[in-house]
């Protein structure tokens, strides 16, 4: 994890997107604090380079509609994420609290990031059932047991999930699901295969993952294995994957 261990700031990120061709970004999340929201808005609001911010906020507390809505009038903040794999309780989406944090995030018109493990992915379909006016964006593809060569039940239900329309799917976070070390397009194929198949283009954006990724894979190398993956697809398809989904998920102004 050495390589993680620094700061990755706006200039890194100018540097890897412009080697990989990537002209639009949104920033995540990492530390679940209000403060890094700010500060990834106030990065944001100074960069054409970055479109919208994924931010987190307290859903479970009494007060949740409260620190949503001032985290909402943050310049470019577009959606709110917390970190459900790492919640020791598996029923976590489940809870009456955070449902009632969810409910909330409509009234500011911000959308929610799902990141789970596949273990997680029954529940999860129980939770996005409760709420089918929320735009929900799935991160990583729930996770998949890449490293095993694992495709069920991860297969089955994330093709379930794909049936409500009101969830969009990220391919990101797959390599560091994989072998670091000798994983290739072979491994990925049959879970972006699967991915495509059941959000379709028009729900199925791609992700970075950056900077963990590096743990695995350069980013040009990863959106190169993504470009790969959908060469077949048209060209109107192919831009739904590459910017359109992304815009229309988290209403971007701009690409």
């Amino acid at each position: 994890m050495e390589i993680l261990r620094r700061d990755f700031l706006i200039d890194d990120l100018r540097a890897v997107s412009t080697e990989s061709g990537v002209t639009g970004t949104i920033v995540v999340e990492t530390e679940r604090t209000i403060a890094e929201t700010e500060w990834l808005s106030e990065v944001a609001s100074s960069s054409d380079l970055i479109c919208g911010v994924v931010g987190w906020a307290p859903l479970t507390i009494p007060g949740a509609a409260s620190e949503l809505e001032r985290v909402a009038a943050l310049p470019k903040v577009k959606a709110i994420r917390h970190p459900i794999h790492d919640e020791p309780d598996d029923q976590f989406v489940l809870r009456d609290d955070f449902n009632r944090g969810i409910a909330a995030l409509r009234h500011f018109d911000l959308r929610y990031d799902i990141l789970i493990f596949e273990k997680h992915l029954p529940e999860t379909i129980q939770f996005v059932d409760r709420h089918p006016d929320q735009i929900f964006i799935l991160d990583h593809v729930a996770k998949p047991r890449i490293r095993e060569r694992r495709l069920a039940p991860w297969q089955h239900n994330i093709r379930e999930l794909a049936q409500r329309p009101n969830v969009y799917c990220k391919l990101s976070g797959m390599v560091t699901e994989a072998d670091w070390h000798t994983w290739s397009d072979e491994v990925l194929s049959p879970y972006i295969d699967t991915a495509l198949e059941a959000f379709t283009p028009k729900r199925l954006m791609f992700g970075s993952d950056w900077p963990v990724v590096t743990l695995a894979s350069s980013y040009r190398r990863w959106i190169g294995t993504v470009r790969s993956a959908i060469a077949q697809l048209s060209t109107d398809e192919r831009d739904w994957i590459l910017a359109k989904a992304a815009i229309e998920a988290y209403g971007l102004a701009t690409a």
